[in-house]
């Protein structure tokens, strides 16, 4: 039989959130998969776990994933962390269990910290619907395309950034998707752990003169359904009455059905529809 990929969560800043469980499985495990063995062997050490460490990160994850599935079938329980938090979010952790679940390997998931759930719990922002997006592409063009998607999303949305990008971020942020309510997570479940709840315009003005330090989560207000409503409202009603009349008839609605949609678009009653163009006759 073949083993199994554990994929371990790790605590985020405090060593107190580490589970019973995670620590049981590291210590049971064939291997250890770790993202740093160099930050991870800190961790092992403090819960004095043994178990052989091998990395597995971003650069060798293609060969050292076959490797890992190798080791798998042939019957070795392998254990994958991160170098803090939940593998698989944000870190090459998906490629292998994509290449494990494909191979016929079982993965189990041991619950734990996450960054991106953990900051949005304390943001004080709607939590109902959220869009995680971690660290925006590198890429200029890829990223000027990601934040147009951005732009009307409804919900709110979680990002990642490291310090010294942050301003520039925000900067972009701002600039794409115009003010909204943010709160910047800094140091979680740390000593110095502080949630900033502000704006973006603000925030740019704030991280200019004081200098970000430690990595952050950015958790911003989604936009609001009915301010796109208005504005969709806006650009139908700048549309003379017949062309938009001609948008629907030319799809096949009859006239009577396209009146009721243009109304609709409009925000008005079809009555006022159908006497706007009894005017223009």
């Amino acid at each position: 039989m073949s083993g199994t990929l554990y994929l371990c969560a790790t605590p985020i800043g405090n060593l107190e959130d580490m589970t019973y469980r995670v620590v049981r499985i590291l210590k049971e495990a064939d291997m250890i998969a770790a993202e740093d063995t160099r930050n991870s062997i800190k961790l092992l050490n403090h819960f004095d776990i043994k178990t052989p460490m091998t990395s597995y990160h971003e650069y060798n994850k293609i060969d050292k994933g076959r490797y890992l599935v190798e080791q798998m079938l042939a019957g070795k329980n392998v254990a994958l962390v991160t170098d803090a938090g939940t593998p698989g979010i944000s870190d090459p952790g998906e490629e292998l269990v994509a290449m494990c679940w494909d191979a016929g390997v079982t993965v189990t998931a041991l619950p734990g910290a996450a960054a991106c759930i953990t900051a949005l719990t304390l943001s004080g922002l709607s939590t109902r619907r959220f869009a995680f997006e971690a660290f925006l592409p590198s890429d200029k063009k890829e990223k000027r395309k990601v934040l147009e998607e951005l732009k009307n999303e409804t919900r709110t949305i979680v990002l990642y950034e490291a310090p010294h990008r942050l301003v520039r971020t925000l900067q972009e942020l701002l600039e794409a998707l115009g003010e909204r309510r943010l709160s910047v997570c800094r140091e979680l479940t740390k000593r110095h752990e502080t949630i900033f709840r502000t704006t973006l315009r603000e925030a740019v003005s704030y991280y200019e003169i004081n200098e970000p330090k430690g990595e952050c989560v950015l958790v911003l207000e989604g936009r609001s359904r009915s301010e796109m409503e208005k504005e969709e409202q806006q650009r139908w009603s700048e549309m003379p009455l017949k062309e938009h009349m001609d948008y629907y008839v030319n799809q096949g609605a009859d006239r009577k059905d396209a009146m009721k949609r243009v109304a609709k678009d409009r925000g008005v009653s079809k009555r006022d529809i159908y006497q706007a163009l009894l005017e223009e006759e």
